[in-house]
């Protein structure tokens, strides 16, 4: 008897996405599973069928070799399996990838013991991430109890089964053919209840402690940047391992640079006089120096200026970032007598003999006025 097709069993297209097959096995897989059925031999094959047809089209490369080359692509594989190739012990395990444990039949899993993840918020300066720096750093959290070494129980005692789950940390409770499988109320899905508790951590297995930690910042780090201090969290519940302590780096604003990434920036202010007829200028560098650059004549408002290897460290890198200085040409705001005498007989000369720049803009602006 030939094969059916993996879409017709489903109800779907060859288009469908995975939402959409994972949606039609699910619903046959409710109408024909054989814990529904109670041994109808007939829907337990469509179950097997569906199952089969799931096995292959939710995986992109079985689906690949499918819409290729139909069954044919499975045919051959030995011994042991049915449906061409499928290997039937799987359906189960397919059918609790949406279901949880169906029948009972896998055991129970503890919660995870270990404890929580702490978050720490440090503000540093742009020298200090710079250079690297060590921070003492204090925060809250919760320790391992150590007269109880965390178990919760008083000295002289244990943790006991727990009566309501036999143990177990898992109950189930059975609605129609369904049987469900929840965390026990009881003892949280830890199997064990504190008969005696410890005085010290009221049965808890952690106490409440303030830490000090030496952290190292190392250069380079930026704002957003995420140092981890494994096992520096919250201790973790009976015997559980700690959790981590992240900590999140801020950095603050600079009075002089502003930075992006690896790169420096500031607006370096020259008078008009200097940007017209060039000056040499001392200008600071982050880390602490004095670089000299040469503003050359005729330096127009705007002009950047490059000094390589003066920006900041690339974390975990050997490599510097660069400064880049922009020119600001300051006009004077008030002029002396003899000042804007000199700077009239200035106009007066350079109306004689117009920068071409100025010239050529005013040009185009009467053929635009002209053309309007």
């Amino acid at each position: 008897m030939a094969k059916r097709d993996y879409y017709d069993i489903l109800g779907i297209s060859n288009s469908s996405s995975k939402d959409e097959i994972k949606k039609a096995y699910r619903k046959l897989a409710l109408k024909y599973h054989p814990d529904k059925t109670k041994g109808d031999k007939a829907s337990e094959d469509k179950f097997k069928e569906a199952s089969e047809a799931y096995h292959v089209l939710s995986d992109e490369k079985r689906k690949a070799n499918y819409d290729q080359f139909g069954h044919a692509a499975f045919e051959g594989s030995g011994g042991g399996q049915g449906f061409g190739g499928f290997d039937t012990s799987s359906f189960s395990d397919i059918f609790e990838d949406f279901f949880g444990d169906f029948g009972g039949g896998r055991s129970s899993r503890k919660s995870n013991n270990r404890g929580n993840d702490l978050r720490y918020d440090l503000n540093i300066n742009l020298e200090e991430a710079y250079k690297g720096i060590e921070k003492n750093i204090r925060y809250n959290t919760n320790k391992k109890c150590l007269d109880c070494s965390g178990s919760g129980a008083a000295k002289g005692s244990k943790p006991i089964s727990c009566n309501y789950c036999g143990g177990k940390g898992k109950v189930r409770t059975n609605q129609g053919f369904f049987t469900i499988q929840q965390t026990c109320h009881q003892c949280s899905g830890y199997g064990e209840t504190i008969g005696k508790p410890c005085k010290t951590c009221a049965g808890n297995g952690k106490v409440q402690s303030n830490e000090n930690v030496s952290v190292k910042i190392p250069k380079g780090v930026d704002d957003g940047t995420r140092i981890r201090l494994s096992g520096k969290g919250e201790a973790g519940i009976k015997g559980g391992a700690n959790g981590d302590l992240y900590l999140f780096i801020s950095i603050d604003n600079h009075n002089i640079f502003k930075r992006s990434e690896e790169n420096l920036y500031y607006e370096l202010p020259i008078t008009f006089s200097d940007a017209a007829l060039g000056t040499t200028v001392n200008v600071p560098s982050i880390d602490g120096g004095k670089s000299k650059i040469k503003i050359p004549p005729a330096t127009q408002y705007g002009k950047q200026f490059r000094l390589r290897g003066k920006g900041m460290p690339v974390l975990r890198r050997n490599i510097f970032g660069d400064l880049y200085i922009r020119v600001i040409t300051q006009v004077p705001s008030s002029l002396s007598k003899r000042q804007k005498d000199i700077l009239e007989e200035f106009n007066e000369i350079e109306s004689n003999k117009p920068d071409p720049v100025i010239k050529n803009f005013f040009e185009k602006a009467k053929k635009f006025w002209k053309s309007s």
